[in-house]
């Protein structure tokens, strides 16, 4: 598809010329530019020719309430006049420590220390460091294997890249990893939760106890392609790595933050009995600046207590903790008080009524949803339908990068029924265009 002139403007060129761009094959992005992006307002992102695009993936999961919500604004302000930044390494600051407050009183304190980091890859190194380290201050030093689920994904980062089972992401790192164990996958289009439960089941009973930890996704498995599972897969687990004494980390990194209904997806699991890591970042901050975090227990926090510092965790990040970051999450925590949780279900709602009928389409199949996360796959889709879903998009207000064939919404929080109808129609005409286009 080609794309009007002034869509391969000044700003894309230039871009092509100095920046590597994520998730491209730079040598395919010559012919179709990057779309420059000068203002966002809302849901909306506005190019630099002043076109609008409904930002239905919320910029990679990241929007909670719009670009340049006022609250978080005034929020990053006021702390950008006091203070916009000290280490975190023997000094602290009120933004980081009422944050890590506020969270941990989420859990009911049973997730009471927060470490933070600045992006979701990071949170998942920390949280497999700190589960191999603590076993090892407490004597178990054959606890170094981790497990993780077929087509999960952790972040592309050496460590966390060796607990993704994504070949694209995965296959020319290979050699550099270590070697996690992958056990099937509980999927809601499969109906295979038991035989993927058994399969850990099996691994536990074979290797518990040289595993350190199994790491999930809760409920939805993103970049799988939005596959979904239930909370009593959830519960089981929890049960089993309780039972052989191993860790359970929940990557919440995609998932919290109210996307599938409740602010931790592990509200809907089991609140008496908490993974020993919770991961989170994207929204923590709303879209605004890197940040995330990971929470876990009083008992993986005092196996490092000691007055040797090699038993420590030494770890560190520059921006760790980052004043104006934490009070852009401190803002995001304000709204999920003041009723988000219950808005967001009146949103999915409206989401699942304006897709109703595009559910019945004959290339459809698979129609999904979890609170604010909608997902479909496209029959027979052709070759590069998620480039050539994305490009077509453009041109009806929409920016959406579909998974391969399967179409996923993930939009901001501000949804009344019009924008789901809007969204439902984009999506609709730009399906049947590219499925045209490919016969």
């Amino acid at each position: 598809m080609k794309f009007h002139s002034a869509q391969q403007g000044e700003l894309a060129i230039r871009s092509l010329e100095v920046v590597w761009h994520p998730c491209t094959q730079m040598a395919r992005a010559q012919k179709t530019p990057p779309l420059p992006i000068a203002r966002g307002e809302g849901p909306w992102l506005f190019d630099t020719q002043g076109r609008r695009y409904f930002d239905a993936n919320s910029s990679w999961w990241v929007n909670l309430f719009g670009h340049a919500h006022p609250d978080l604004n005034a929020a990053i302000k006021a702390q950008l006049d006091t203070l916009p930044h000290v280490m975190l390494a023997g000094c602290t600051h009120e933004p980081a420590v009422r944050l890590a407050e506020r969270l941990s009183a989420r859990t009911g304190g049973a997730l009471g220390h927060v470490f933070f980091a600045s992006d979701g890859a990071s949170a998942v190194e920390i949280a497999l460091k700190q589960s191999f380290h603590s076993w090892r201050n407490q004597g178990q030093t054959l606890r170094r294997e981790f497990v993780c689920l077929k087509n999960g994904y952790h972040g592309e980062t050496i460590g966390a890249l060796a607990v993704t089972d994504v070949a694209i992401f995965r296959d020319a790192y290979d050699p550099l990893l270590m070697h996690a164990h992958i056990v099937e996958s509980p999927d809601s289009r499969l109906n295979n939760e038991d035989a993927a439960f058994s399969a850990l089941r099996s691994l536990l009973d074979e290797r518990g106890e040289h595993i350190a930890a199994v790491i999930v996704e809760p409920l939805v498995q993103g970049a799988a392609g939005m596959v979904m599972h239930s909370p009593e897969y959830l519960r089981k687990v929890r049960a089993l790595t309780r039972q052989h004494g191993v860790h359970l980390i929940a990557d919440e990194i995609a998932v919290g933050c109210g996307r599938t209904g409740t602010f931790f997806a592990w509200e809907q699991v089991d609140t008496a009995q908490w993974p020993d890591f919770v991961t989170l970042s994207k929204g923590i901050t709303g879209g605004t600046l890197p940040l995330s975090l990971v929470l876990t227990t009083e008992a993986v926090y005092r196996a490092f207590w000691s007055d040797d510092v090699s038993r420590g965790f030494l770890h560190s990040h520059s921006y760790t903790g980052n004043a104006l970051a934490c009070a852009a999450a401190n803002a995001v925590l304000d709204r999920f008080d003041a009723g988000q949780i219950q808005a967001n279900r009146v949103q999915a709602s409206a989401l699942s009524e304006a897709f109703a009928v595009l559910s019945e389409h004959p290339r459809v199949k698979n129609f999904r949803q979890r609170g604010m996360i909608l997902a479909f796959d496209v029959t027979d889709s052709g070759d590069r339908f998620s480039e050539r879903f994305h490009l077509a998009a453009r041109h009806h207000e929409l920016l959406i990068r579909p998974i391969g064939s399967t179409v996923y919404l993930m939009p901001p929080y501000v949804i009344n029924q019009a924008a789901a109808d809007f969204l439902a129609h984009a999506v609709g005409v730009t399906l049947n265009e590219v499925l045209h286009h490919a016969a």
